[in-house]
């Protein structure tokens, strides 16, 4: 438990002399008695745990009050079903390609948008934007309005790193760094680095990747898949483009560019996800309940002040309601 006002708790020393005061009062009524009973007038003893209840509750409802008075804090366990999806969202130059109306890369962002709005409120979202390497533009949130502002703010750039945009997503799931070092850098196949023993099961997790499937830079997207299989992410390529390809206009070069449907339909294998073949509405419809939603337990930081409030108001009234109806008295 903690506090936001301790300072307040410093009422908590008044309890003590509460209880001295109270003392003296039960001395000074048995010396009364002590007279009456002097002149022959014998007054009715009073029973232990009548004596003594009602002052008790009223000391608790005291107790309480200046507890209270601190605006304690508790972390309370929560059970809630949740799940995560992260939207892989390939922002380099190819995705500016037009075989799609207008660009591969706003069907990319109405398709994005698209898919959101059919989440249920359980359902948490993050945005991943790769080209060359792999950004986290949107953190894991049920804010929907903040996932739909990230998607809008893509723009199409540089090359493209299936294996960096897979390996981001992965990231922000697990919520730890997942390094993957390229060929040759350890002298043999990619090796995998991640902070912690493992990166744990994720089974509630998925990853909607939005590209063209054109990769031209490490690391191999199919040994990223491979990772997050070990870590029972799934994901589901959405392939932007057509396999016949166009060809793009960047700074006066001419860049052929097309869809490669076939690493898609890879990653999507090796993950246990499904490939979707085009953007509009009616194929994302398929995919539109990816998630498996898992039970878990949230701790929640939550203020009682309420609670031991109306806990001490119980007391008090308790307390006052027995004094009055045994003694004829409040305390």
């Amino acid at each position: 438990m903690t506090f936001d006002w301790p300072v307040m708790l410093l009422g908590l020393v008044a309890v003590p002399l509460v209880v001295v005061w109270y003392r003296r009062l039960l001395r000074a009524r048995a010396g009364r008695r002590a007279e009456l009973a002097a002149l022959g007038l014998v007054a009715r003893e009073e029973s232990a745990r009548r004596r003594f209840l009602p002052p008790a509750l009223l000391l608790g409802a005291l107790v309480l009050l200046l507890i209270a008075l601190g605006r304690p804090e508790v972390n309370v366990p929560l059970a809630r079903r949740e799940g995560t999806v992260i939207l892989a969202v390939d922002t380099s130059a190819s995705m500016a390609a037009t075989d799609l109306t207008p660009t591969r890369m706003d069907a990319a962002k109405a398709a994005a948008r698209a898919f959101v709005a059919r989440q249920p409120p359980a359902v948490r979202v993050g945005v991943v934007a790769f080209s060359g390497s792999g950004l986290v533009t949107q953190e894991v949130t049920a804010d929907r309005a903040s996932v739909i502002a990230a998607i809008d703010r893509l723009r199409p750039d540089g090359a493209t790193s299936l294996g960096r945009g897979l390996q981001t997503s992965l990231s922000a799931i697990v919520g730890k760094p997942v390094l993957v070092d390229a060929p040759g850098t350890t002298g043999g196949a990619p090796s995998v680095e991640q902070q912690g023993p493992d990166l744990g099961y994720h089974g509630s997790a998925a990853v909607v990747l939005f590209t063209d499937g054109e990769n031209t830079d490490q690391p191999d997207p199919l040994d990223v898949a491979e990772i997050a299989s070990s870590a029972g992410v799934k994901v589901y390529p959405v392939g932007l483009g057509r396999p016949e390809g166009t060809v793009l206009q960047i700074d006066g070069f001419s860049l052929a560019t097309a869809l490669d449907e076939p690493m898609l339909q890879e990653i999507a294998t090796r993950t246990d996800g499904r490939y979707i073949a085009g953007a509009d509405a009616q194929a994302l419809a398929g995919i539109s309940d990816v998630v498996d939603l898992q039970w878990t337990v949230e701790f929640r930081h939550i203020e009682v002040t309420a609670l031991l409030a109306a806990a001490a108001a119980v007391l008090m009234l308790v307390g006052v309601g027995l004094s009055l109806a045994w003694f004829g008295r409040a305390v």
